[in-house]
């Protein structure tokens, strides 16, 4: 009976390293066939060459601060991928018993965006990973959140930071106060809800402003 229980173990081991090693083959097959669409340097020019992309030093400090703080409060310390936001994601989701934190970092975010849908699924995620590999081997940290300001999305139409500013706000991207860059910060996370619901945009602006301070008393 240990025998059996001992076979049926190491089966489902070597079962679940299949899995892995498949959904990783299918991820750089996915990844490559991006890339050859699209080189990734061809990409971000095409973002660069948009009307509406800013510079990163044309936008409010407290706004870029507040994203890193938010969405990535370890962005400037790791590489394409943070396994310690990833862990803690995972275990406040298993607490949670639903997806409530994502452990995707600011790279990972612009890789998805410059190729991939919103479809959840791990061979998506694995191809997000080689792009987020290939932005950070090539770009600097700035560089990668410039691009992510620029492309993500603010709800209400607006992609980017210049039109999310002068939508909610009427403003520059340079122009914004603290509470207004706390508030657009907040919204990537549920763009839609948060646009249209006040109450939950608050509480959302509560928890960037909170992360914002801890982020710069570090």
């Amino acid at each position: 009976m240990f025998r059996l229980i001992k076979k049926l173990i190491l089966l489902g081991i070597i079962f679940a390293l299949l899995v892995v090693l498949g959904i990783g083959a299918l991820g750089y097959i996915k990844y490559q066939e991006a890339i050859e669409g699209i080189p990734v340097m061809e990409k971000v020019e095409s973002v660069k060459d948009d009307e509406d992309f800013v510079r990163l030093e044309d936008v409010s400090p407290d706004f870029t601060d507040a994203v890193v703080a938010i969405e990535d409060h370890r962005f400037y310390r790791h590489g394409a991928f943070d396994l310690i936001s990833l862990v803690r994601a995972m275990l406040t989701n298993l607490k949670a018993k639903e997806i409530v934190q994502g452990g995707s970092t600011l790279t990972q975010q612009v890789a998805k965006n410059l190729y991939f849908s919103n479809n959840q699924n791990f061979i998506r995620k694995v191809a997000e990973l080689f792009v987020a590999f290939d932005l950070e081997r090539i770009y600097s940290k700035d560089d990668i959140l410039e691009l992510y300001v620029n492309i993500i999305y603010y709800g209400e139409g607006n992609y980017g930071v210049k039109e999310a500013s002068l939508y909610y706000f009427g403003k520059t991207p340079e122009e914004l106060s603290y509470e207004e860059a706390t508030f657009l910060a907040g919204l990537p996370q549920a763009p839609s809800l948060y646009s249209s619901n006040d109450n939950m945009a608050k509480q959302r602006q509560s928890e960037v402003m909170e992360a914002l301070s801890e982020y710069r008393s570090e």
